[in-house]
């Protein structure tokens, strides 16, 4: 990559993973609107187990098609055995086999105070 060059960021959003496929459709109507909201932005949905892709494939995925940098979106609304102990060891399995990578692990869905504010409002409504 050059100076000049493009940093392509890409997402990966982080379910847990389901063995019944209409689960997934929350998961991927955020990564749809992602796509309309910033169209050059790659996302991929990926699930820690019961379906696929895992992490390391969505990843992989992505490093294949150009990305420099990936952001991790957990989510989850607890912090969890899988968002403490899991999700840390998958990110650093990830960028010791892509180490010129940046990969960035965010907070759980559920530590925003933006969603506890949305979600209470919808209960209120």
């Amino acid at each position: 990559m050059t100076a000049s060059a493009p940093t392509t960021r890409a997402i990966i959003l982080l379910a847990h993973g389901s063995r019944d496929p209409l689960w997934r459709a929350p998961i991927e109507a955020v990564a749809a609107q992602i796509r309309a909201s910033a169209p050059g932005t790659p996302v991929r949905c990926a699930y820690l187990e019961l379906c696929a892709p895992t992490l390391p494939e969505a990843a992989e995925e992505l490093i294949s098609a150009g990305a420099h940098a990936i952001r991790v979106f957990p989510l989850f609304f607890g912090v969890g055995k899988h968002a403490r102990e899991d999700l840390p060891l998958l990110v650093a399995q990830i960028q010791a086999s892509h180490p010129g990578i940046a990969v960035d692990l965010l907070p759980t869905a559920g530590e925003y105070p933006e969603l506890t504010t949305l979600m209470a409002g919808i209960a209120l409504a």
